[in-house]
């Protein structure tokens, strides 16, 4: 049986976190923060934290007794050990995170808590549109230059089929204003977040697509004062490992009030 092709070249993804610099990692920090801010909310304490990170540094020390642990393909979670597991905004990278979810879902104990980021659909939105109109207007193709990203949707239904309960899907936007093009993809690779895509071109880009992109973007989608804007949106997950305290859902036909009576309204029938 012939194995499907990856979506990210791990090797690539990991030289490219290699050469990152700690302090271009706004993203990773304001995913950090997110996680952070949302706990703070939960009417529950926790005692034993496990931690997966693209860059593990930036949460040590963050939670109390956490384990904070590398992401990689398989996760080094052990079994049915946490109350609390966070997945700090690597699963648009993953080849399989449907795989990466099960694992975490599999490292909490019962009543257990996953609190998963990840970067959204409408990450990077403009310059995968500048790229895209001046690579067919130079070519007349294109190439697979910006991963593909999951919509909020998508990834809600992984914590279902993850098995976790109670799951939750939400977005926050953040909206980063550039010089320039060029400076935007310097701090993507600052950050490590440049293509890394199994299918990318393995050849240098022609300097007139980038040049006829940077002109595009910057007519395309100006910033407030001069410059351009970028927009990073992190898509959040929250769900819960299965526990019979947890709230359910009321079977279907129970239930012993009419919303039209609530309303203080006539209920219209529809027709077959």
């Amino acid at each position: 049986m012939t194995q499907p092709t990856p979506l990210t070249d791990t090797a690539a993804l990991t030289r490219n976190r290699a050469r990152a610099h700690l302090s271009a990692l706004f993203l990773q920090e304001a995913a950090r923060d997110e996680v952070e801010d949302r706990l703070e909310m939960v009417n529950k304490s926790f005692s034993s934290a496990g931690i997966v990170a693209a860059f593990p540094s930036l949460w040590h020390g963050r939670i109390d007794g956490a384990e904070v642990l590398p992401e990689t393909e398989t996760l080094a979670l052990t079994p049915a050990t946490h109350d609390l597991v966070i997945h700090s905004l690597g699963l648009h990278w993953a080849n399989d995170p449907v795989g990466q979810l099960i694992q975490c879902r599999r490292a909490l104990r019962a009543d257990g808590l996953l609190l998963a980021v990840g970067l959204g659909g409408q990450t990077l939105h403009e310059l995968r549109a500048c790229l895209a109109e001046s690579e067919a207007m130079e070519t007349g193709g294109l190439s697979p230059r910006v991963a593909p990203m999951a919509e909020v949707r998508d990834l809600g239904a992984l914590l279902q089929r993850s098995g976790l309960a109670l799951p939750v899907a939400d977005t926050v936007s953040l909206r980063v204003q550039y010089q320039s093009m060029w400076h935007l993809m310097r701090d993507l690779r600052a950050m490590g977040e440049t293509n890394a895509l199994a299918a990318r071109t393995r050849s240098l880009t022609r300097r007139n697509i980038l040049n006829r992109a940077a002109d595009i973007y910057a007519n395309g989608f100006p910033g407030d004062d001069g410059g351009i804007i970028a927009t990073f949106e992190l898509i959040v997950l929250t769900g819960w490992a299965p526990d019979d305290s947890q709230q359910k859902p009321l079977r279907p036909g129970s239930a012993q009030a009419r919303l039209a009576d609530a309303l203080k309204t006539d209920e219209t029938p529809l027709s077959d």
